[in-house]
């Protein structure tokens, strides 16, 4: 087993509960973590056999760019789709991050993380 990770993707995205996110938008990191077998790649040398990062960051930006309430479901379709997508994953982990967020508060940004398994 092996691990790919895709740190601090930056995005901007029209995210939030209010109606206000979804017209100004705000700007959003994600950091994506997937387990899967490297052996292989790691004897071929061929990029068919193993994950590529190109898909990964394309689902990542593809999904970030459809409007959500909560970041739980943005998350949630990025990592239901990469494990329907990219049959050699087998957990995917996610965390999205709204930077800046709109709490009334001086807060940096606030986080959600979530895994799935291929079952």
């Amino acid at each position: 087993m092996g691990v790919i990770k895709l740190k601090n993707i930056r995005t901007f995205s029209y995210h939030g509960c209010l109606i206000e996110e979804g017209k100004i938008g705000s700007d959003y990191t994600v950091d994506l973590k997937i387990k899967t077998n490297l052996q292989k790649s790691a004897t071929t040398d061929h990029l068919a056999d193993t994950v590529d990062y190109v898909h990964l960051n394309k689902i990542v930006t593809e999904e970030m760019a459809i409007r959500s309430h909560l970041l739980e479901h943005v998350a949630k379709r990025i990592n239901i789709r990469i494990l329907a997508e990219i049959p050699l994953v087998e957990k995917t982990t996610v965390s999205v991050s709204k930077i800046n967020p709109p709490i009334g508060g001086d807060v940096e940004s606030v986080t959600i993380k979530m895994t799935e398994i291929k079952k």
